[in-house]
């Protein structure tokens, strides 16, 4: 390559002088032509007089050593083009192999260019947890990878890399960059405006999300090749409220039925024994409702490649970042004729099967302004050609209970549009045929409106009959108005064990009550607690009404009907483990569970079939028929 040497001043001003004497002999459009020529000529005549001057002031010296690196550089390009002659015959060969890495490296070039965009900051965001990427207002951050849960893989410009909202991002153009830096406080409005109606990116707290993410990542896969394939809609997710259950006990109805203790722990906070009533002491709760799932219109089919199990909605307390109490699920039931359109509560011979009940009861002692419901219509599936199973979310609505000024929402029924994706994403559609943002006519919006997937929920107003019912409850618990009545003597006998009959406060010894160690199981299993539900009801329509008035006589009712029904099953070879959604397995246990019930019924109580030779049950350890409620609280805090 050639040196570069100093030009020649001389020569410079020259050249610029020639270039400004052109552009004075351009004709111009103006009025007084000649007068302008005069004067540009007179301009260049004091620059030519300033040139020579500058020429003389230049010395000898300088411009003789200017002339020998001109010489050498001479000399260099001589040598130069001979070994440019040698090495054209060997950059002949290796021309193809160059070609190729050059088109190799294009190739990277333009896929990094696909993968990675520059996108801009339109708000401040602090990391919320280990992995996250704090960023400013402005800030250019480079998306390394997209993920389809919201939160981008992005790296900032001092090379930190992390996870960052998508909601806080929008593409960057350098040249519409420019043009924003020059006009300032425009675009600061504009933008400004924009955040305002752009939902801000949802906190996630660290077992909650990082739990959903971790479980979510494993079944991404799966679902990019079914959407790829048009089995299901581009809004559908892995269920968010399911993988919350698989990952432990914590979300479950079994844990929030437990007592809890006091910070002292040296008593429970939830459960007080009244000695005037001898009973356990009513407490109301912040927010304490009845709500009734009417039905789901307009849910998108999946496509012949998969077997739907089973459809349902699954429904929670939500305050925007986490749950806070356990999740509840409703099975739904649709028509053949109809199969966007699914219902709930349907009529049945005999009592409705608690997990069809669309009636729900609500308990929350959060003062969270934000707090609502959130509700997640899905199905269970299963693949056709893998005969893998899983579990999808076909959208997710929130209804928020308390309005800005925190009254609480009216007692009414609402028609709740479907959001896609999920609960912490923004601007996702489940079905991206049916956009909500179609233009048109009011007539067409309207239309469009009515093809969109929606909820119908009616939040109904207490009376003081349900209200003293729900007081007696835990704090914190979502479940089935049709085993409530249940729920309430578990209580009682809980509030008899623990309060009333403990000869000393401060003993934790373990109590011997079967009742207290499995009845929160049967809420994980809905066919036993039918059968319990069945029984109870059978052995209440022969009691008299003064039976009936009298607590201590109904509870003695309910532990005979509970020894005679629940136990036997729970213990029983012949039911198999309860799975979720499985028809075969659902079938079978229902099946076992109407013998063992007429048998009940001929032999008046279950003491001949237990005595029975022909009668076969599993052993058991005598802790399964203890009550630990140290041991219960210590899973709690775990």
């Amino acid at each position: 390559m050639l040196a570069r040497w100093p030009r020649d001043p001389l020569q410079c001003l020259q050249r610029r002088g020639q270039e400004l004497k052109q552009q004075a002999d351009e004709p111009i459009p103006i009025g007084n032509y000649h007068q302008e020529k005069e004067e540009e000529h007179s301009l260049l005549d004091k620059l030519t007089h300033q040139l020579q001057e500058l020429a003389m002031s230049i010395s000898r010296e300088n411009i003789t050593k200017i002339r020998e690196l001109i010489e050498r550089a001479d000399d260099d390009s001589a040598e130069e083009d001979e070994e440019d002659d040698d090495e054209e015959e060997e950059s002949k060969e290796s021309g193809g192999e160059e070609e190729t890495q050059e088109e190799e490296k294009q190739e990277n070039e333009s896929y990094q260019q696909a993968t990675s965009k520059e996108y801009i900051a339109v708000g401040d965001f602090t990391a919320q947890q280990a992995g996250d990427l704090t960023f400013k207002k402005g800030e250019i951050l480079l998306i390394i990878e997209k993920n389809p849960d919201g939160w981008w893989m992005a790296k900032s410009a001092k090379g930190s890399k992390g996870l960052v909202p998508k909601t806080y991002l929008e593409p960057y153009d350098k040249e519409e960059g420019q043009e924003s830096s020059e006009e300032g406080s425009e675009e600061d409005v504009e933008v400004g405006d924009e955040i305002a109606e752009e939902p801000e990116a949802k906190q996630r707290t660290g077992s909650h999300w990082s739990a959903v993410r971790k479980a979510l990542s494993e079944q991404i896969n799966t679902v990019d090749v079914l959407t790829t394939m048009g089995a299901i809609p581009a809004g559908f997710r892995p269920s968010t409220l399911f993988q919350l259950l698989q990952e432990g006990n914590q979300f479950r109805a079994s844990y929030f039925l437990q007592p809890e203790l006091t910070p002292s722990q040296l008593a429970f906070r939830d459960l007080m024994w009244n000695a005037k009533t001898g009973t356990i002491r009513s407490r109301p709760s912040h927010v304490s409702l009845i709500l009734t799932l009417w039905s789901c219109k307009m849910i998108p089919l999946p496509g012949v490649s998969i077997q739907v199990l089973s459809r349902h909605v699954r429904l929670c307390l939500f305050d925007g970042n986490k749950v806070l109490s356990n999740i509840h699920t409703v099975r739904a039931t649709w028509q053949p004729k109809k199969p966007r359109t699914w219902t709930f509560s349907p009529q049945v011979t005999g009592i409705l099967p608690c997990l069809l009940d669309g009636d729900c009861f609500l308990r929350s002692n959060s003062l969270s302004p934000d707090l609502g419901i959130l509700f997640e219509p899905g199905i269970s599936y299963i693949r056709n050609s893998t005969g893998e199973k899983g579990e999808l979310s076909c959208g997710w609505v929130f209804l928020k209970l308390f309005d800005a000024s925190g009254i609480p929402i009216p007692a009414k029924t609402y028609e709740l549009f479907l959001n896609g994706g999920t609960p912490y994403e923004k601007g996702v559609e489940v079905d991206h045929s049916v956009s909500r943002r179609a233009h048109g006519s009011v007539f067409h919006q309207m239309m469009m409106m009515r093809r969109e997937p929606q909820l119908l929920v009616k939040l109904r107003s207490l009376n003081r009959r349900s209200r003293d019912i729900l007081s007696l409850l835990p704090e914190i618990l979502i479940g089935s108005m049709c085993y409530i009545h249940l729920l309430i003597f578990y209580r009682q006998i809980l509030g008899d064990v623990l309060l009333k009959g403990r000869m000393s406060m401060r003993s934790a010894d373990i109590i011997s009550n079967p009742v207290l160690a499995t009845f929160p199981k049967l809420l994980e299993q809905p066919d036993v607690m039918d059968a319990l539900r069945s029984s109870w009801a059978e052995k209440e329509s022969t009691l008299k009404r003064s039976e009936k008035r009298d607590r201590e006589f109904l509870k003695a009712m309910f532990l005979l009907v509970y020894h005679d029904c629940v136990v036997p099953l729970l213990h029983s070879t012949l039911l198999p483990p309860f799975r979720w959604a499985e028809e075969e397995t659902e079938a079978a246990r229902w099946k076992v569970i109407t013998d063992f019930l007429k048998q009940n019924q001929e032999n008046k109580g279950a003491l001949q079939a237990l005595l029975s030779p022909d009668g076969v049950h599993e052993p058991f350890d005598i802790s399964e028929q203890t009550y630990d409620f140290l041991g219960e609280i210590r899973k709690k805090e775990a």
